[in-house]
C-alpha cells in the first residue's frame, strides 16, 4: 500500500498529466480542423464531417507528443512543490529527492505500459478509420497496395483501364513472379501478363520475357515490353509507410508478411521497438525533467520552465528522428537506433541524480 504522502505525489502527477493531455488534445483538434476544412473546401460534405475526421485523427497525434507531456508534467509538479514549499515537508516525512524521482519513474513507466497496450491500440484503430475514410475523397483511392500471405497486391487505374497486379516478392526495384490482369472500365478481362521479373524503378514498368494471354491464346515473348502505371518503387514504399494505423497484433502480422514477400521489415521492427521502449522512455524523461528542476534555481518563473521544457523536447525529438532515420536507412543497427537515444538520456539523468543525491 502507498503511504499518504506517496499518494499525494501520485495524485498530483496524474492530475498534471491529465490536464496537460487535455490541453494538448484541444490544441491538436484546433490545428487539425483547419487542415481538414481546407482539404474539404471544394468537396461537398456535411459541415460536421471535417470535425468528425479530426476527432478520429487526434488521439494518434496526441500519442506522438506524450513524451513531451510527461516531461512537462514533471516540471509543473516540481514547480508546484517549490512554490508551495512542499518538498521540504515531503522530506520530513521520509520522502527524499531520490525516492520522489524513483516513485515518479515507476509511475510514468506504468502509465506508459497502459498507453502502449490500451491507448495506442485504440488510437491506431481510429487512425485506420480516419485514413480509410479520407482516402475515399482522395485521388489516391484509385491506387491501392496491400501485403497478404499470398504476396503483394496492387490495384491501378489508368487510361480507363484497371490493373490488378500480384507479385510473390519484391527486392529493390524488381517484382518477382508477377501476374498482371488488365480489365476495361466495365471490369471485363482484356489480357493477362505473366513474368518472372518486372522492373518498377519508374512508372513505365519493364516486363522481362512476358507471357501474354488473350482470348485463351498465350504468347511467349523473348524480349521485354513496357507497361505504363501509376506505381513505381518510391510510391509503393510510401503506401506501406503509414504503419501507425496498425495495432500491435497487426504490426506483428505485417512483419511476417513482409518477410515472406522479401520486403524489408526494418521499418515495422523499428516501430515495434519504439512502442515497446516507450514506457522506459517516459520514465527516463520524467527522471530527466526532475533532475533539471532540482538542479536549477527554484526562483525561476513558470515561463522559464515551459521554454526549457520545449527546448529539451525539441532536442530529444531531433535526436530520436536522426537515429530512427539512420536505422531505417541501414546506417546503424536498428536496435541501436532506438535504444542509443534512451541510453544518452539515462547517462545525463544519472549525472544529474548524483548532484541531486548530494543535496
Amino acid at each position: 500500500m502507498f503511504k499518504v504522502y506517496q499518494k499525494y505525489v501520485i495524485k498530483n502527477f496524474i492530475t498534471k498529466f491529465t490536464n496537460l493531455s487535455l490541453i494538448f488534445l484541444s490544441l491538436v483538434i484546433i490545428l487539425n480542423i483547419l487542415e481538414e476544412i481546407s482539404f474539404f473546401k471544394n468537396i461537398e460534405v456535411n459541415f460536421i464531417f471535417p470535425y468528425f475526421l479530426t476527432i478520429l485523427n487526434a488521439p494518434m497525434t496526441l500519442f506522438e507528443i506524450f513524451p513531451f507531456i510527461f516531461l512537462l508534467s514533471t516540471q509543473f509538479l516540481f514547480y508546484d512543490f517549490f512554490r508551495k514549499d512542499e518538498l521540504n515537508l515531503l522530506k520530513t516525512n521520509g520522502l527524499s529527492n531520490l525516492k520522489i524521482i524513483k516513485l515518479l519513474f515507476f509511475l510514468s513507466f506504468g502509465i506508459g505500459v497502459i498507453t502502449v497496450v490500451i491507448y495506442y491500440n485504440l488510437a491506431s484503430k481510429l487512425k485506420f478509420y480516419y485514413t480509410d475514410i479520407k482516402n475515399t475523397y482522395s485521388n489516391d483511392n484509385k491506387y491501392l497496395a496491400m501485403v497478404t500471405d499470398s504476396g503483394l497486391w496492387l490495384k491501378d487505374e489508368l487510361n480507363e483501364n484497371i490493373l490488378i497486379v500480384k507479385a510473390n516478392n519484391i527486392k529493390n526495384e524488381f517484382l518477382g513472379n508477377v501476374i498482371i490482369n488488365k480489365f476495361n472500365s466495365e471490369f471485363k478481362l482484356i489480357n493477362t501478363i505473366q513474368s518472372e521479373k518486372v522492373n518498377i524503378e519508374n512508372n513505365l514498368w519493364l516486363i522481362e520475357n512476358p507471357m501474354i494471354s488473350k482470348d485463351n491464346i498465350s504468347t511467349k515473348y523473348n524480349d521485354s515490353i513496357k507497361l505504363e502505371t501509376n506505381f513505381n518503387k518510391e510510391r509503393i514504399n510510401s503506401l506501406f509507410s503509414n504503419i501507425s494505423t496498425l495495432s500491435l497484433l497487426e504490426l506483428f502480422t505485417l512483419k511476417k508478411d513482409y518477410e515472406k514477400l522479401g520486403y524489408s521489415s526494418d521499418e515495422v521492427i523499428i516501430h515495434l521497438l519504439k512502442l515497446f521502449s516507450m514506457p522506459l522512455l517516459y520514465g527516463m524523461l520524467t527522471v530527466l525533467s526532475a533532475m533539471i528542476m532540482l538542479n536549477f534555481k527554484r526562483d525561476k518563473s513558470i515561463l522559464f520552465h515551459i521554454v526549457l521544457g520545449f527546448l529539451v523536447s525539441v532536442i530529444i525529438y531531433y535526436i530520436n528522428f536522426i537515429f530512427t532515420s539512420l536505422g531505417n536507412n541501414g546506417k546503424i543497427p536498428i536496435y541501436l537506433s532506438i535504444f542509443l537515444p534512451i541510453f544518452f538520456i539515462s547517462v545525463i539523468s544519472i549525472i544529474g541524480l548524483i548532484r541531486v543525491n548530494e543535496k
